[in-house]
């Protein structure tokens, strides 16, 4: 392969940073040679920092910026956490490449040690996704949830700090690992209590759908997982929702199989809908969309405050 430059998208965060410096990584060792630049893109989700995610758009919060970035010629790739990256991919762009996936599962992070069965009565959960209050809620309703935004190092901080307002908070373990904090972990949540977003732990690479682009990142490419998350994608597509709807899936590929567990819980945590199924590896996208009707049936649309029209 002759010289050449690449540049890389990233936001501007300690995870956002080493994701990015990971595929990097990724990229010289597939190609000796390759030059990689990274540059640093702000979005909307990092700006604005005082208000819930779902109240400044949920869909693209983290990406609109990259994508443009993208489309205009000023970076070639943009590398992202796959659970932010909307479903729907704009013209022109493509999901080139979606990496080995680390860990799927949510931790619970507290200064005092406690687990989610230990937390005291009333205690104060720090979270801002949906689907992790929702799911806490069904299994402690007890609990008070409160807001929580900043990146992963600013989370911690606030977790761990004597007068802080919270008792716990919840984050995810990949993110926590990749910046070696597994040390303040208390609890890795069962994935029976707290399936995760779907796509969680992976990254995706996204670029312009240009032969060439697509060509370099193939070595990048691990077949199992980007079967995994095709199936959790299209269970979320399949139900119209984004990152800010309390929709939780994750798939496994075992040889030519995948199975999927998806899950919807009511906001207040008062219900909740869990499918499952196996179909062949090569049937992951349907796979997904069959489960998002099963839970249409079983009653998602009125969780989600969506309807269902000319359901197939």
């Amino acid at each position: 392969m002759p010289d050449l430059t690449v540049r890389l998208g990233t936001r501007g965060s300690a995870l956002a940073r080493w994701q990015t410096d990971y595929v990097a990584g990724l990229l010289r060792a597939a190609w000796p040679g390759l030059t990689c630049v990274v540059e640093v893109i702000q979005t909307v989700g990092d700006r604005v920092l005082d208000t819930p995610l779902p109240l400044i758009g949920g869909k693209g919060v983290f990406t609109a910026e990259l994508e443009a970035a993208l489309r205009s010629g000023a970076i070639d790739l943009a590398v992202h956490s796959l659970k932010d990256l909307p479903v729907e991919m704009p013209d022109g762009l493509a999901l080139g490449a979606v990496p080995e996936r680390a860990a799927a599962a949510d931790v619970l992070v507290s200064r005092a040690g406690f687990t989610l069965e230990t937390l005291p009565a009333g205690a104060t959960v720090g979270t801002s996704s949906r689907r992790r209050a929702a799911q806490l809620l069904y299994t402690r309703p007890d609990l008070r949830i409160a807001d929580l935004r900043g990146n992963v190092d600013t989370r911690i901080r606030k977790a761990l700090a004597s007068d802080g307002p919270y008792d716990a908070i919840v984050l995810a373990q990949a993110g926590l690992t990749r910046l070696g904090y597994q040390d303040v972990v208390s609890q890795i949540l069962p994935l029976e209590t707290m399936l995760p977003a779907p796509a969680q732990g992976a990254l995706g690479i996204q670029c312009r759908d240009e032969d060439a682009t697509l060509d370099l990142l193939t070595p990048l490419e691990h077949p199992p997982t980007r079967r995994a998350v095709n199936a959790e994608r299209a269970f979320l597509s399949g139900l119209g929702g984004g990152c800010s709807v309390p929709v939780a899936a994750l798939a496994r590929v075992d040889g030519d199989e995948v199975s999927l567990h998806g899950r919807v819980t009511a906001p207040d945590g008062g219900r909740q809908i869990d499918v499952s199924d196996v179909a062949l590896a090569a049937e992951a996208v349907e796979l997904g969309r069959q489960l998002a009707r099963r839970a249409f049936k079983l009653g998602a649309g009125a969780i989600l405050g969506t309807a269902v029209v000319d359901e197939p």
